[in-house]
């Protein structure tokens, strides 16, 4: 699977940890930084991110701040980009198999790298349930 991340300064850290992760388990991703701890603005992130979710570029995209809100509502702004913030493993697996997420927000100062990580395998390895879900899923966009 194609993946594309990013992260502000708050997330570089778990942004590194889980690139290793990543090459661990074959997936092939595109790093859109940052790459450093130094600070940045969340949105220059997100939205490339965003951007190679909504026109195909990747499969996937994993998005990694403080809270996790603001690359959320900065991906969300993007058609075809279902933003999910997710910290908890219920949470994880229902934004893919209800909501169709394609992009993972984690929040850096809120859960472990353990916890991420876990996070992560199970975002990407949950599908998408469709049945009345595709019906919900479908009026999300506005002005398509």
């Amino acid at each position: 699977m194609k993946i594309a991340i990013g992260s502000d300064h708050a997330g570089y850290d778990y942004k590194t940890h889980l690139i290793e992760k990543l090459e661990e388990w074959g997936h092939d991703y595109v790093n859109y930084g940052t790459n450093s701890s130094d600070s940045v603005d969340y949105p220059d992130f997100a939205h490339p991110v965003a951007k190679a979710v909504g026109s195909d570029d990747v499969e996937m995209g994993i998005l990694i701040c403080g809270s996790a809100n603001g690359v959320a509502i900065s991906a969300n702004k993007h058609q075809h980009v279902r933003a999910a913030i997710c910290w908890e493993k219920d949470i994880a697996e229902l934004a893919r198999l209800h909501n169709n997420a394609n992009i993972i927000c984690i929040p850096a100062r809120f859960i472990s790298k353990r916890k991420a990580v876990s996070l992560l395998k199970i975002f990407l390895s949950t599908n998408f349930e469709s049945g009345r879900h595709e019906r919900r899923v479908n009026k999300m966009p506005i002005g398509c």
